[in-house]
């Protein structure tokens, strides 16, 4: 399963709750771009990794790298697209900044807010949206595909695919 979308749309949130609910793990994409001393990874190591997360009998991803998005989309069931308003997505990194003060999330990664992260926030609606669209039409198959524009859509589709995974 592909949790994907802006910055601060509640990835995480939603795909613990789905990682739960099918008895896996989640993988934060965020986390795996990095190695141990955290430089990024050459992007051909990157995308070996998510083939490697992919071929998993179950998998929970969140994470954008549209430049790695078809791998995921490729081997996905099901692709969860958060494409929620800029101001929401702001509000949900702000809320993130005050939980984690800063520092270095649960998963290892550390919250860095920067102009250009703001910037990218801001635009994704317009400059990314579309792209990720078009590589989930190109991409996604025969998963099923939840586009996703609201916190309530969002808590509404997990708590339904939270019962479809219990029966």
């Amino acid at each position: 399963m592909a949790i994907i979308g802006c910055g601060g749309s509640g990835k995480t949130t939603v795909g613990r709750r789905l990682a739960d609910a099918i008895g896996t793990q989640i993988t934060h994409l965020d986390a795996e771009f990095y190695d141990d001393e955290w430089n990024k990874l050459p992007a051909d190591k990157f995308a070996a990794r998510q083939e490697e997360l992919v071929s998993a009998d179950t998998w929970v991803i969140d994470g954008n790298y549209a430049s790695t998005l078809p791998i995921r989309l490729r081997r996905a069931t099901h692709v969860v697209f958060l494409d929620l308003p800029a101001r929401t997505c702001l509000w949900g990194i702000a809320q993130r900044r005050m939980r984690y003060r800063g520092g270095q999330h649960t998963n290892g990664v550390y919250d860095r807010i920067t102009w250009s992260f703001i910037t990218y926030i801001w635009g994704y609606r317009r400059e990314m949206a579309p792209r990720v669209r078009a590589l989930l039409a190109e991409h996604a198959g025969d998963a099923q595909v939840h586009i996703v524009t609201s916190r309530r859509a969002a808590n509404r589709l997990a708590t339904e695919l939270e019962r479809a995974a219990r029966t």
